[in-house]
């Protein structure tokens, strides 16, 4: 199982998705934004969190145009699992991998606390470690964490099981109390809370380990 992790500057959570796919089993080789194509033999791409490029124009405007942002998305539209969080999220919606938007949180404040999440769905490499309605507790730190997509978008990901988490109680205004999304595949994940920052006992709870395992045990098999 090889995983990769981009780097852009004002990543801050690269390291952090680099740990966590390690001890879950996975191989990580850290990847350069301004890098033109990804290792070969790779299974996953990790977006980490931060403040890409310093959140200037749109966040994760610029980081999706950046060079290796176009072998991404040439692996997900091969049927390659990428998974992003946070900025990672917000990545993914401007490369148009997953439909939607991040916008400023409703209550115009950054907010940095651990939040209940519901399970919306187990049927995802990424979520079969998880029973469906299942509340586990993620952190988030985000000031535009407010995804925002039309009825037609929701209705649609309501329709096709690919409402991957909810908010159990809706901190930043996300339509539908969404917290992260799958695409049509289901190979591609994007998540506003931090997985990667509850996978180990210091971090004071563990319910994100599942994430990881998941992943490293679907492609251990595949």
């Amino acid at each position: 199982m090889r995983a990769a992790v981009v780097v852009f500057p004002g990543s801050n959570c690269d390291r952090d998705l680099a740990v966590a796919f390690r001890e879950a089993g996975c191989q990580v080789e850290m990847v350069w934004h301004k890098d033109t194509a990804l290792p070969s033999g790779i299974d996953i791409v990790g977006i980490p969190g931060g403040f890409s490029f310093g959140d200037y124009l749109r966040c994760g405007a610029i980081a999706a145009n950046s060079p290796i942002c176009a072998e991404v998305k040439a692996h997900a539209n091969r049927g390659g699992y990428v998974f992003g969080v946070c900025n990672g999220f917000q990545v993914l919606t401007e490369t148009g991998l997953l439909p939607g938007a991040l916008l400023r949180n409703a209550g115009l404040k950054y907010i940095c606390r651990t939040v209940p999440l519901i399970v919306g769905t187990s049927d995802s490499i990424y979520t079969s470690g998880y029973s469906v309605g299942q509340e586990i507790g993620i952190p988030i730190a985000h000031h535009d964490g407010n995804y925002t997509a039309s009825d037609a978008v929701v209705a649609e990901l309501s329709d096709q099981d690919r409402i991957a988490f909810r908010y159990g109680a809706n901190p930043n205004g996300s339509t539908a109390d969404i917290a992260g999304i799958l695409s049509e595949n289901r190979r591609v994940l994007g998540m506003m809370p931090h997985p990667e920052r509850a996978a180990d006992e210091g971090h004071g709870g563990t319910d994100g380990r599942a994430v990881f395992a998941s992943i490293a045990g679907a492609l251990a098999a595949a």
